[in-house]
């Protein structure tokens, strides 16, 4: 019997790990063969574009752009694959923080005129589910948080290892200066 995947996905600070866990530990309570997934796999070797990336060392987001950024976090998740795969495969349900949704709106939103978004949209889905070929989610559950009080979450995060003891990466910067201009 094939699994189901779930992704679980928002804004930055909406609480994607704690109801990542809380669902993982929810299945599992009720007998559930479960596996999780979290993306990006900071510290694994198919996300040290990504780190590279979200500590700046490839310049500004814009600077790197929606495309390149986009190709980066694809490795990494194609690099999961193969073991999301062979669990649902396994009949396990396999819960994801973060998943293509998340480079769809992070990328998207970098881009100015719609009609390239939706070039990059299409793009984006090819590159992802057609040519590297990974799982389609079966649900992916959306969380929002207004950017204020995602920030402050973020914030007390603490320092972070993918960021070198940072509390932000280049994307959640990103998004604060775009709420002081909304």
């Amino acid at each position: 019997m094939k699994g189901k995947f779930i992704v679980i996905d928002g804004t930055d600070g909406s609480g994607k790990g704690t109801q990542t866990q809380l669902l993982v530990k929810r299945l599992e309570a009720e007998g559930h063969a479960v596996a999780m997934a979290d993306f990006p796999r900071h510290g694994q070797r198919s996300a040290t574009l990504v780190d590279d990336y979200l500590t700046g060392a490839f310049g500004t987001a814009e600077d790197v752009g929606a495309y390149r950024a986009s190709i980066f976090f694809a490795c990494d998740r194609y690099a999961a694959s193969f073991e999301m795969k062979k669990q649902l495969e396994e009949g396990k349900i396999v819960i994801s923080n973060r998943y293509v949704s998340a480079n769809m709106g992070h990328q998207a939103g970098k881009i100015k005129e719609i009609s390239e978004v939706d070039k990059f949209l299409i793009w984006l889905e090819n590159l992802e589910y057609g040519i590297f070929d990974i799982p389609k989610p079966d649900a992916t559950i959306l969380l929002y948080m207004p950017v204020e009080i995602g920030q402050q979450l973020v914030d007390k995060k603490g320092s972070r290892d993918y960021v070198g003891g940072e509390k932000r990466d280049i994307h959640e910067e990103l998004w604060t200066l775009v709420s002081k201009i909304i």
